[in-house]
């Protein structure tokens, strides 16, 4: 069966953030994702993290832009800034991987900025894991990245070993409606899954994706990696938590 970790910016929000990771591990969790600790106390995040055991997956750079600022011509030294605090945060919590947000940006100016600040990031990062995640344009409207080719053909370019792809199920599903072809397609390149129940993003149970089906896909292709539950409970977070195998 595949690592989960809890998404600590989505889930168990019911109580503060230092008190998330002893909740998820709980709740039967192995590991955390944080999509913004930049302004956190990465200190206490970090012992909080420690006391409950659960390793830090991954983080994400997007500020002070949410929508990510990679791809956006005219803002490399703000990207590369961002980028910089970012990894100081990936390095005092620990952090396994970061994930860089394109931005909302299209044609081939943003095609090459992309490429160029995506090259320029992993030789920063020597020594870390960094991914790319497409998203689909419904729910993310203008997003550069919003289709898998595009994210391949990035990876190809670059030729980064420290580069690879995140693959989100529920933008899969909504950019190809296919994500068990979908993830056959691009299994190589992937370093990171998330989850989501599709439609709504909820919990990953019913619904337009047979996630155990996915799970079991996982464990048949050997993917050793982290799957990440990001996703918004319809209700409490441990009231909806009947999908998380033991």
């Amino acid at each position: 069966m595949p690592r989960f970790c809890a998404n600590l910016t989505t889930l168990f929000t019911e109580a503060p953030l230092l008190e998330r990771p002893a909740q998820a591990a709980a709740a039967g969790f192995a590991g955390a994702e944080i999509a913004l600790p930049h302004d956190a106390d990465t200190a206490a995040l970090q012992r909080a993290l420690d006391t409950a055991g659960l390793p830090l997956a991954l983080v994400t750079c997007p500020p002070p832009d949410p929508a990510g600022l990679a791809a956006v011509p005219g803002q490399e030294a703000r990207f590369r800034a961002v980028f910089e605090r970012s990894l100081r945060t990936m390095d005092a919590l620990g952090a396994q991987r970061l994930r860089v947000m394109s931005g909302v940006a299209e044609g081939p100016e943003a095609a090459g900025v992309f490429a160029d600040n995506l090259a320029w990031a992993a030789e920063a990062a020597q020594g870390r894991q960094l991914t790319i995640a497409p998203v689909n344009p419904a729910d993310r409207p203008g997003d550069f990245l919003d289709d898998f080719s595009v994210a391949l053909a990035l990876l190809d370019e670059i030729g980064a070993p420290n580069l690879g792809l995140q693959f989100d199920a529920y933008h899969a599903h909504r950019i190809t409606g296919d994500v068990p072809g979908t993830w056959a397609a691009v299994a190589p390149w992937v370093r990171h899954v998330r989850v989501a129940g599709v439609p709504g993003r909820h919990e990953p149970a019913g619904g337009a994706v047979d996630y155990p089906a996915f799970f079991a896909r996982l464990d048949a292709d050997g993917y050793d990696g982290w799957v990440g539950a990001d996703y918004h409970p319809r209700e409490a977070t441990q009231d909806g938590l009947d999908w998380l195998p033991n």
